[in-house]
């Protein structure tokens, strides 16, 4: 499926709606992952003031952003941040940190559109591989990913997550520039 959204470089100006897209992604994902009482009490808010400060941050790779328009207004309805492997166990590789759609655009291509664009962004930023951690029970997710040719490889962790402690699993992926990109002699 093709997504009508736009894919860019988050601007100050979105950290609200990010904050708003990650807790609801949250609660529509980790639903029975994570404590209800623990997902009820997420706050965009509070998220958006954390996404405001990423994005302020000229050091890093652009946080990328999802926009859909309609007649009526301009929503960021996803988002994908990515950089260095944390921790770093090759120079040579990146990480897509997180990937989070509004539940009310799941199953319309705009996640399959963020996740290529993440994709691009680190064969540009060039890595040679790239890993990604997802909770084993987020089984829309994990079917993207393997979709578009990323593996679990066998690692494991468990880790403490926002104030949530979550075990996750990592997907792999190489890396290639894409075939049109100028040969150098």
């Amino acid at each position: 499926m093709q997504s009508d959204a736009l894919i860019r470089a988050a601007v100050e100006a979105d950290a609200h709606a990010i904050g708003r897209v990650h807790v609801r992604a949250w609660q529509g994902a980790y639903r029975g992952v994570m404590p209800d009482d623990y997902l009820d009490g997420l706050d965009a808010e509070e998220r958006g003031a954390m996404w405001r400060g990423r994005i302020a941050r000229t050091d890093l790779p652009p946080l990328l952003v999802a926009v859909v328009a309609d007649a009526v207004a301009t929503e960021v309805v996803g988002f994908a941040v990515f950089g260095d492997e944390q921790p770093t166990e090759s120079p040579a590789c990146g990480q897509l940190y997180a990937i989070n759609l509004d539940p009310t655009h799941w199953g319309k291509g705009i996640g399959r559109s963020l996740l290529r664009a993440a994709t691009a962004a680190l064969v540009a930023e060039g890595y040679g591989e790239a890993v990604l951690w997802v909770v084993p029970q987020n089984a829309r997710a994990r079917a993207l990913y393997e979709s578009e040719g990323w593996s679990a490889d066998g690692g494991v962790r468990t880790e403490a997550l926002l104030g949530v402690t979550v075990t996750d699993i990592r997907y792999r992926k190489p890396l290639t520039p894409p075939l049109h990109a100028p040969i150098e002699v």
